[in-house]
């Protein structure tokens, strides 16, 4: 019996590695929530949360929720930040907007749909924008272009993604009676299980993009112990995905380049020359 309790709470099993999975959420959502008090920083929180969970989807999961947020903070400061601050004083101007067409009459009650229709455009924007930063080392621009490849690429994805972000959300704002219980829950796992989700789902459309890695999540080397040839940065995010193709082009040039003579000849024979 104490054989078999053992192994069932041991970090190998099943349980051990679903509570250590829970433990990196909790962490990692304590952090945000403590790392985004002083409001400006919320950005630069909310993308190293999703670094986190992208990092434990990445691995099995065995991670130090501290150390990678942290890191995941460090990294996207500047852009994060940026970009949260743009894009709430967008959201504020189009909320007043959105409250001006509804109240007032006539023909101006009519521009509240296009003023909600950038809202969405915008939230759907931000869903992809804070993920592709956190795995992703470019320019402001090309972050944003990336964002709209991969939200585009499987729209199906958009509409799951804004429901579980928004109606929660929504909920959690209108529903006065359980609001306790939904601060309890924001506090200590439900942001992070927001970031799960969207690791769930964006990862796969990511992997092609990013660097090789073991189970444990750390970047593979070459059979010399070197890197290869690297169009990463020092957190293993990958420069962009324009880059990847660009050196993907390049390589395979370098492979024609480096043909051997008797393979020459018969590409001329093949080509009828």
């Amino acid at each position: 019996m104490r054989e078999l309790m053992s192994s069932f709470l041991s970090n190998d099993s099943a349980f051990g590695r679903l509570m250590t999975r829970c433990g990196v959420v909790i962490g990692a959502n304590l952090m945000f929530v403590l790392f985004s008090l002083p409001v400006i920083t919320i950005g630069a929180s909310y993308a190293a949360l999703e670094y986190t969970l992208f990092r434990m989807e990445r691995g099995d999961g065995v991670i130090n929720p501290f150390k990678e947020f942290w890191k995941g903070f460090r990294t996207n400061w500047k852009q994060a930040t940026v970009t949260f601050v743009a894009a709430a004083a967008l959201a504020a101007f189009l909320l007043i907007d959105l409250r001006i067409t509804r109240l007032a009459g006539g023909m101006i009650h009519i521009l509240r749909i296009p003023v909600l229709a950038i809202l969405i455009l915008e939230v759907s924007l931000l869903l992809w924008l804070f993920p592709v930063m956190a795995c992703f080392a470019d320019t402001l621009p090309n972050l944003i272009r990336n964002s709209v490849f991969f939200a585009f690429r499987k729209i199906w994805k958009l509409p799951v993604l804004l429901f579980f972000h928004l109606f929660s959300l929504y909920l959690s704002a209108t529903d006065a009676q359980y609001q306790p219980l939904y601060a309890f829950i924001w506090t200590f796992f439900g942001f992070g299980l927001l970031a799960l989700l969207d690791a769930k789902l964006m990862l796969p459309d990511f992997i092609p993009y990013l660097p090789l890695v073991d189970e444990c999540g750390d970047r593979i080397l070459e059979p010399e112990g070197e890197e290869s040839e690297s169009v990463y940065d020092y957190t293993g995010r990958v420069e962009s995905v324009a880059s990847v193709r660009m050196h993907a082009g390049e390589e395979k040039s370098d492979r024609s380049a480096h043909k051997s003579e008797k393979e020459i000849l018969d590409d001329m024979m093949r080509l009828g020359m």
